[in-house]
């Protein structure tokens, strides 16, 4: 094969490399997995979190507790999260949700950019957003695709990308517990 018939076929494979690699699961992936997640009962009541955020090289930078209170009203739902991280900071969401049907839902927080959408599938849950996160004296809006796990009535697993720009940032990582979970608070240094 000549020099420019490589160049060419080499100028077309990576970014199709680089799109394949952009590609995760397809949600419907997990339909048949068990138990089913259904929303609006794993997140009613109170809940409780601990986190690590990861960054892209895969060192653990802050670590984190979210206490949440939950609740329904019909279809609209509020999540009441208080985050105490590693370094003493402290940080509320209020996060105030749609279950539009059909396993999809839509949400909105003050610090969330435009809206939040999210549908279920078996035992997944898939919810991306753009949150407007403080890096230092600016405000950076970051895009989150999460994917939570329900692995048994009482746990959720949450893995979070993080990205700008198309780059990845890093990863956020969450064990979620149902009501009557011990207290694991994240100490400050």
């Amino acid at each position: 094969m000549d020099k420019k018939r490589r160049i060419l076929l080499s100028s077309l494979a990576l970014p199709a490399l680089g799109l394949s690699a952009c590609a995760g699961p397809a949600l419907l992936t997990y339909q048949n997995e068990t138990p089913k997640l259904v929303l609006r009962d794993y997140f009613n009541g109170k809940l409780k979190a601990w986190g690590m955020f990861t960054d892209r090289f895969g060192k653990v930078v802050k670590r984190f507790s979210v206490d949440m209170d939950c609740e329904w009203n019909g279809n609209q739902g509020v999540f009441d999260e208080h985050f105490v991280y590693s370094d003493g900071t402290l940080q509320r969401r209020v996060w105030h949700m749609v279950d539009e049907g059909d396993g999809r839902y839509q949400g909105r927080a003050d610090d969330v950019v435009g809206q939040a959408n999210g549908q279920t599938s078996g035992n997944a849950f898939r919810w991306q957003y753009t949150l407007a996160l403080p890096v230092g004296e600016r405000t950076w809006n970051v895009e989150f695709d999460d994917w939570m796990y329900l692995m048994d009535e009482q746990t959720m697993l949450n893995k979070s990308k993080m990205s700008k720009w198309g780059f990845d940032l890093g990863e956020v990582t969450l064990a979620f517990s149902k009501q009557g979970a011990p207290d694991l608070t994240v100490k400050s240094k």
